[in-house]
């Protein structure tokens, strides 16, 4: 059963960074596709950024790309968002995302039934 478990959120302050981390486990991790989401009160769900390394691709939402940077450690079963010059917009829950297959539609990496994690909440001051 894949299981995927999140931390490293917290509250900061404008232009101040966090590293998110999940952790997977219940599955071959490399063989997967792995994405970061992230939802705002009263707002959808959205993609942030996913890694598909059987492409050596990575994409990201136009609002963090020069911002974030998603990152995996094979050897960790551990995938990675570090998070830099923070705005208070960037304020959500943090979700972990994996799925067996995925797809790229212009450059951007979607999953295919993905599997979540349990969230980690990110809070911004100005």
């Amino acid at each position: 059963q894949v299981q995927l478990v999140e931390s490293g959120g917290g509250s900061v302050q404008a232009g101040g960074s966090l590293r998110l981390s999940c952790v997977a486990s219940g599955y071959t991790y490399s063989r997967y596709c792995m994405f970061w989401f992230r939802q705002a009160p009263g707002k959808k769900r959205e993609e942030v950024a996913g890694i598909y390394s059987g492409g050596g691709i990575t994409s990201y939402a136009d609002s963090v790309k020069g911002r974030f940077t998603i990152s995996q450690d094979n050897a960790k079963n551990t995938l990675y968002l570090q998070m830099n010059s923070l705005k208070p917009e960037d304020t959500a829950m943090y979700y972990c995302a994996t799925s067996p297959v995925c797809t790229v539609v212009n450059g951007i990496v979607e999953p295919i039934g993905p599997n979540w994690g349990q969230g980690t909440q990110v809070t911004v001051s100005s």
